[in-house]
């Protein structure tokens, strides 16, 4: 199965070619090709080149393509609808289903090819900007809290005994850090693999804003 995978809920502007199988004891994730660029300003002009360069790379047309995974957040306003916005438009001109998964989720995927102990807690940080940080803890077993939003101060490590994410937030927590710092193709794909495989109808993608828009619209008071 043939998935395309982007991200744009952190300042990197994710896109990926995955080759998802069927195996035992679990499906097999092979990343074909795959582009990134930390831009937190750059996301609406670089995603969808990056996209048709991993077409390219990869060899192969998108008419090939199963499926699309997005990342849905949490993260900022403006970032997070761009990717969601060309992940639903691949899958509407395509005809192919859309899933959306935890951008944290995808971290901790990752994260966790680095964990050895089975009973460890793992706890990832993202930029939320306003000085906070989005979170959300894990046990192997998946996600056991949040996402959140919140200032690091406000945040405790609790039974956590590592954390991944944001390079410039992870050192506010006295914990050992993990070199998984965004959403990879292969984390993205790996959260959806189940319904993936069985084709299951994705549910209506929905952003994990956790707060209101920075951007408002202003309001005026009439003038007599």
């Amino acid at each position: 199965m043939l998935v395309l995978a982007v991200d744009t809920a952190t300042p990197a502007v994710t896109a990926g070619l995955v080759d998802l199988e069927q195996a035992d004891p679990k499906p097999q994730v092979h990343t074909l090709a795959s582009r990134v660029t930390v831009d937190a300003r750059a996301h609406n002009e670089v995603l969808t080149p990056q996209i048709l360069a991993c077409l390219e790379t990869a060899g192969r047309a998108r008419g090939e393509l199963d499926a699309v995974v997005v990342g849905i957040g949490p993260g900022p306003f403006t970032g997070l609808r761009v990717g969601m916005a060309t992940a639903a438009a691949f899958g509407d001109a395509l005809g192919i289903p859309v899933y959306g998964v935890c951008s944290l989720d995808a971290i901790a995927a990752d994260a966790w090819r680095e964990i050895d102990d089975a009973r460890a807690e793992l706890l990832v940080v993202t930029d939320a900007r306003r000085r906070e940080v989005y979170w959300a803890r894990y046990r192997k077993s998946g996600r056991i809290d949040g996402p959140q939003v919140c200032r690091p101060g406000d945040l405790e490590s609790g039974d956590a005994t590592a954390i991944a994410g944001s390079a410039s937030h992870v050192d506010f927590f006295d914990l050992p850090v993990l070199p998984v710092e965004t959403p990879s193709p292969a984390g993205l794909v790996s959260c959806a693999a189940a319904e993936l495989l069985v084709q299951a109808t994705p549910e209506p993608l929905a952003p994990l804003y956790l707060r209101r828009p920075d951007a408002v619209e202003r309001s005026y008071q009439a003038v007599r």
